[in-house]
């Protein structure tokens, strides 16, 4: 049998320029706490940066782990007091590594296969420490490609390390199977991320995509306000595999997009659950929704547009009394519901139906961008965004059920992928929302959302708990970095990687689709270089779309 054991010849640190560095020593420490590493006499304190991988290999185990902290160490006390001595170069030199020392802390997270060329299959938890003086080196790009995969039928390149040139990719197989998030403050870049991850999912996987592109960034051409560029939407990589439907079709054209149709809404829609979720945006009290469901049992399917027609206040206070409310309740919910009215794309033509037609796409493997054109108000986002959803929904669920009972097949697994989540998902009313029921019950009618927010701390901590892998780009409350980590393996060390971020393109990814927390410095998105490669990946996809169209439209 062949001895995979760890051999003198494989655990040797390297020379200096023949391949990773060798940054220190263990010199301690604990399975629940991490292990301590004394810098070596060659390297300096200043060159370890937390977030970045280490390799420590130990008598028989090879460890993969991240340094979380560094710090400065004496053996003596009074060398606090030798400051006399700080312009004194041999003194400093004398005592440099010795008597004073850096140190760094390493979470080792994953035991790596002893055996060069393995894969993210053979690796396992970690259940022990290495000993005292096992030597720790750089990861090096055969160890990142060992725990996260090379770009392939399955894994999407997302970025790469903080100390290397080399891919770090997500397995977007796994990546979809669960509800995901993207967290960061205001212009830190999630909108790019969010567009590099739909493109995965274009490319990897066999699930669609629903995006409520709110901004109009993500169909055919976003903005870069601080770079001056008007980045390619997804349209426009992949024209075959995606479809642009707009609420706005005046706005469209006036630049350029090429849609399938304008969604219009009937009035008839429109149920209780959506004026529910309206109401701090529209000044709905309390009273107000409580009326709203007691009008929607007395009124029927078409509550909304009868309750409208009531325009003096005889007939108000009679329908007050047949559903017995008060009439200065109805009076103020009227004037507030009012507003719909100056929606253009709410209709009262019962007929309208945009749910069937963006069904048909999306079970025939069309990815769907809903732009809002110009109606980019909170309240148009809220309304359409839950009313469609709730209502494919109730047919996914419909269909799974069916499955379940007959030889159909199930339907194509779905991600619904919405900003300014919190506006759905807020702690106070996010458990009895259509977003909240995906999120905590709907892997098993194969629906799953893609959560895009940069007030985390708002969320219904439930949800959050949902989220199986989360990419953060630096926040600054304290409270909304608290939520973003909650349930995270040693969320306190995470919380000093996190600080640690540059204010744009650096994230840190952790969760169900990388088998360790990392810090990635984002790709690039936006130059022709950027979409040749996203496009040109997608010829070894495992899923059908590559999309030659679409290189002949970027690349003439």
């Amino acid at each position: 049998m062949e001895d995979h054991s760890m051999t003198s010849e494989y655990i040797h640190t390297p020379h200096p320029g023949t391949g990773p560095r060798r940054l220190g020593t263990v010199i301690g420490g604990s399975h629940s706490s991490g292990v301590d590493v004394k810098v070596d006499g060659d390297s300096s304190i200043e060159d370890i940066r937390v977030g970045s991988h280490v390799t420590i290999r130990s008598t028989s185990t090879r460890f993969f782990g991240m340094i979380t902290d560094v710090s400065l160490k004496s053996t003596d006390p009074s060398l606090a007091s030798q400051t006399q001595h700080s312009s004194n170069q041999l003194f400093i030199e004398i005592l440099a590594g010795t008597t004073a020392y850096g140190v760094f802390k390493v979470r080792p997270r994953l035991v790596l296969p002893n055996v060069l060329g393995g894969n993210s299959e053979m690796l396992s938890k970690v259940r022990s420490v290495p000993v005292h003086f096992s030597p720790v080196i750089e990861a090096s790009e055969a160890d990142y490609a060992t725990v996260f995969g090379q770009e392939d039928g399955r894994h999407f390149w997302i970025g790469s390390p903080l100390d290397i040139e080399t891919k770090i990719c997500l397995d977007m197989n796994t990546f979809v199977q669960r509800s995901n998030g993207v967290f960061g403050k205001s212009g830190t870049g999630k909108s790019f991320l969010t567009r590099l991850l739909l493109a995965g999912i274009i490319q990897k996987t066999d699930a669609v995509s629903l995006i409520f592109d709110m901004h109009n960034d993500h169909g055919w051409q976003g903005r870069d306000r601080e770079r001056g560029l008007r980045p390619k939407g997804l349209k426009q990589l992949f024209p075959s595999r995606v479809t642009i439907f707009t609420l706005d079709a005046q706005s469209s054209l006036r630049r350029g997009v090429q849609f399938e149709s304008e969604i219009q809404i009937p009035y008839a829609d429109i149920e209780p659950e959506d004026v529910e979720l309206l109401a701090s945006t529209l000044n709905i009290t309390d009273n107000g929704v409580q009326a709203v469901y007691r009008l929607a049992r007395h009124l029927g399917r078409q509550w909304l547009k009868k309750f409208l027609e009531f325009s003096n206040a005889k007939d108000l206070n009679s329908l007050a009394e047949e559903i017995h409310e008060a009439p200065s309740t109805l009076s103020a919910l009227r004037r507030r519901l009012e507003r719909l009215e100056r929606m253009p794309y709410l209709t009262k033509d019962s007929l309208a139906d945009p749910l069937g037609s963006i069904l048909d796409f999306l079970q025939r493997g069309t990815h769907i961008v809903l732009e809002f054109g110009d109606h980019r108000s909170l309240a148009d986002y809220i309304l359409v965004s839950n009313l469609l959803t709730r209502r494919i929904r109730e047919k996914y669920i419909q269909w799974t059920q069916r499955a379940a009972t007959t030889n159909q097949s199930e339907p194509r697994p779905l991600v619904i992928c919405i900003e300014e989540a919190h506006a759905f998902l807020d702690s106070s009313i996010g458990a009895e929302t259509t977003f909240g029921a995906i999120a905590r019950e709907d892997r098993k009618n194969n629906i799953t959302l893609m959560v895009v927010d940069q007030r985390p701390s708002s969320l219904d901590p439930d949800v959050i708990s949902q989220i199986g892998t989360r990419i953060i780009y630096p926040l600054d409350n304290d409270r909304d970095i608290a939520s973003a980590l909650s349930g995270a393996p040693d969320s306190g060390e995470l919380r000093g990687v996190l600080a640690g971020l540059d204010a744009q393109q650096q994230a840190l990814v952790f969760g169900y689709a990388v088998p360790t927390p990392i810090v990635v410095k984002v790709r690039e998105y936006g130059s022709p270089d950027s979409y040749r490669q996203l496009v040109d990946s997608a010829m070894y996809s495992a899923s059908s779309s590559y999309d030659e169209k679409g290189r002949d439209l970027l690349f003439p």
